[in-house]
């Protein structure tokens, strides 16, 4: 019975690991459009495909950021200035691209960009923190899709969402984690409005990695300006040690948590778009898949039991 067990799955594996090796056919008549390619995940992205063979669309924030990965690519890659709260460059791209790619559509849009402050204490931040983070990382994620969704309809291709660990619980306060579980709705309602058109629609799920949305000195400065705006009630209820313990706590985690291996989210990403057989879901990261997303799964008297003995989540950063 036991070697009956064993085999099958051993086939079992073996069958998954044959399913999801399989990669589509003729990259270099595939247009990828990616944003947040200045840095972090979206620029090791840009740079990968370009190498696969793939024509890359990379949308930078920066001219800096452009020129850099103009200089490291290929000249299949094509760079252009892209603000994802500006709804008319938003537009203005996508008929770049329509002319791009012609009747073949778009292949793969990959709605990486994104950012983790205003972040803090809920009590410490004003309406205004949450709508310039989800202008960004929830309406731009939405703006961008809705502006090459017929491109991809024509292609039958792709949307590879990058959402986070913390679409699926929330330890910190702010909008980061509102805005995340955001494009996770999104992502699950077009993966099924899309399904009758041949569409894939994706979700990767990174925990902490070392770009500038963990970047220890930008999250120390924003917390130092959260801190220095409140009223003085509010700073009393904290007491006067607790920004200190803040930062202590911060810069304790992210040395034991970051994950300074991007390409660990980088492949999930390349297997979403070039997979004949893509996951609904990618999740990268240790922390994501042995520690978050187990906690997301148990009951909420425990997880919460969990994260409330973390000094992390007790400092709320």
């Amino acid at each position: 019975m036991f070697l009956y067990l064993f085999g099958v799955a051993v086939l079992l594996y073996v069958y998954h690991w044959y399913r999801e090796s399989q990669r589509v056919s003729n990259k270099g008549d595939k247009h990828v459009y990616i944003t947040g390619c200045d840095s972090g995940f979206g620029n090791l992205l840009a740079r990968h495909l370009d190498k696969l063979g793939f024509s890359v669309i990379a949308g930078c924030y920066s001219e800096k950021g452009e020129d850099e990965l103009r200089k490291s690519c290929s000249d299949r890659l094509t760079t252009l200035h892209l603000d994802v709260t500006d709804h008319e460059n938003v537009t203005n791209t996508a008929a770049f691209i329509k002319a791009q790619v012609g009747e073949k559509g778009l292949w793969a849009v990959v709605n990486n960009a994104g950012v983790s402050v205003p972040s803090g204490p809920t009590d410490w931040l004003t309406i205004e923190d949450y709508k310039s983070m989800l202008a960004v990382n929830l309406l731009g994620v939405i703006d961008v899709t809705l502006s090459v969704l017929p491109l991809i309809k024509k292609a039958k291709g792709r949307v590879v969402n990058v959402s986070s660990v913390f679409g699926r619980i929330s330890p910190i306060g702010g909008p980061y984690c509102v805005s995340k579980y955001g494009v996770e709705s999104f992502n699950d309602s077009l993966r099924l409005n899309m399904a009758p058109f041949g569409v894939k629609v994706l979700c990767i799920e990174p925990g902490f990695f070392k770009t500038n949305v963990t970047n220890t000195q930008m999250l120390t400065k924003n917390l130092k300006i959260l801190w220095d705006r409140l009223p003085q009630d509010v700073k009393d209820q904290y007491g006067p040690t607790f920004l200190d313990k803040s930062l202590e706590a911060l810069n304790e985690r992210m040395v034991k948590l970051v994950d300074t291996d991007l390409m660990k989210v980088v492949s999930c990403m390349e297997h979403a778009i070039s997979a004949v057989h893509p996951r609904t879901r990618y999740s990268a990261g240790w922390d994501a898949k042995l520690f978050w997303l187990p906690l997301s799964y148990l009951p909420t008297c425990i997880s919460e039991r969990i994260l409330l003995k973390d000094a992390i989540t007790s400092f709320n950063l």
